[in-house]
């Protein structure tokens, strides 16, 4: 018999993480259909007049923290078990990463208790490392058992090294290094820029793509002004990533000294090692075979070492066949430790012999 999944709330289902959550649910043979409400704080009472059907299980995609209340108080009505995944703290976010409230203030303080109540009430929590995984635990005490690892991967049907085949544009024949992202703090464009202005090495062009309207960017632009071969781009949409990154040579990961940098694996990186691209990130929550071997794709350096990346991109810069080979073993650490099928097999873990009376709260 067919299990149905219920995806409850304001989600997006263009978004990359939802999207291929939605394709790991499709390949385990689950239906799924959406409920999307008008008023969160309504949701349950136009869910029950609208006489949703009732599913095997309800699922709260990413960023759908407030949609989590609505989504409990219908799986209590129906007896049904709710999943949720909310990919990032917006505690930790608001305070810590964007810094839009003060820490140790009322408005965090209330946050915070609002988000506790919503992840307490999951039945499943999903998260994309298990160092991510430890952080909730910690911070709004969970429980281990509701705590579950779901990866982040990368769109395959985007990101694979045929879509990734295009010529250098700007580089003028110079190793093109690409960084891309909303610079904000975790990603560590301070010592992106700092590397950029210590750089010696064999010629390489510096491509930094995004943060629009950002002063983390605009602090960049202002430092980098007198140096040569630095490029700024507008962001591209989406489906253009894959082409944009086949245009470089080197992918740069993340640098930022901060916690959320030794928890999470950013999307850039996924994406970079599914196109089959050599990437330089500092050390994270990745597998400990990969975190202690030399071949998988990926150059180490230390958070907030500028001298470290520098380092790592004059080595690759100056060898094109280490450039080449790096490329090759990170799509093939890519298939092994981070594809698509490593999401079904962790998603249908989490799910697998699940007793929908036991995970009822």
């Amino acid at each position: 018999m067919t299990r149905v999944v219920l995806w409850w709330g304001k989600f997006d289902a263009e978004y990359s993480r939802n999207r291929i959550i939605h394709k790991a649910f499709e390949s385990m043979g689950w239906s799924i259909c959406s409920f999307k409400p008008r008023n969160s704080r309504m949701a349950v009472l136009e869910a029950l007049l609208r006489r949703i059907t009732t599913p095997d299980l309800v699922f709260v995609p990413s960023f759908c923290q407030w949609d989590i209340p609505g989504a409990h108080r219908f799986c209590q009505i129906r007896k049904r078990p709710l999943m949720v995944d909310p990919l990032i703290s917006l505690y930790d976010t608001r305070i810590f990463e964007r810094r839009a409230l003060a820490f140790g203030s009322r408005q965090a303080a209330r946050l915070y208790r609002r988000e506790k109540s919503c992840h307490a009430k999951a039945d499943l929590l999903l998260v994309d490392t298990a160092a991510h995984g430890d952080c909730f635990i910690e911070e709004f005490d969970l429980d281990a058992s509701q705590v579950h690892v779901v990866q982040v991967s990368a769109e395959e049907s985007l990101f694979t090294p045929n879509k990734a085949s295009g010529e250098r544009s700007q580089g003028n024949g110079r190793v093109q290094v690409l960084f891309y992202g909303s610079f904000i703090p975790p990603q560590g464009v301070e010592m992106i820029t700092e590397a950029i202005r210590l750089y010696q090495g064999p010629d390489v062009s510096w491509h930094l793509l995004g943060g629009d309207r950002s002063a983390s960017k605009d602090a960049c632009v202002r430092s980098t002004a007198d140096i040569d071969h630095v490029i700024f781009e507008k962001r591209i949409p989406y489906e253009r990533l894959p082409q944009r990154i086949g245009e470089a040579d080197i992918l740069l990961g993340i640098f930022g000294n901060t916690a959320k940098t030794t928890r999470v694996i950013p999307n850039k990186v996924y994406q970079a090692m599914a196109c089959g691209k050599p990437v330089v990130s500092s050390i994270g929550p990745y597998p400990d075979a990969l975190l202690q071997g030399d071949d998988g794709g990926i150059e180490w350096v230390p958070a907030g070492d500028p001298q470290a990346l520098v380092d790592a991109v004059a080595r690759l810069a100056a060898n094109p066949d280490l450039l080449y080979s790096r490329g090759i073993k990170a799509r093939q650490t890519y298939a092994r430790h981070f594809s698509n099928r490593q999401v079904v097999r962790e998603l249908a873990h989490t799910l697998e012999g699940f007793d929908q009376k036991a995970l009822i709260r």
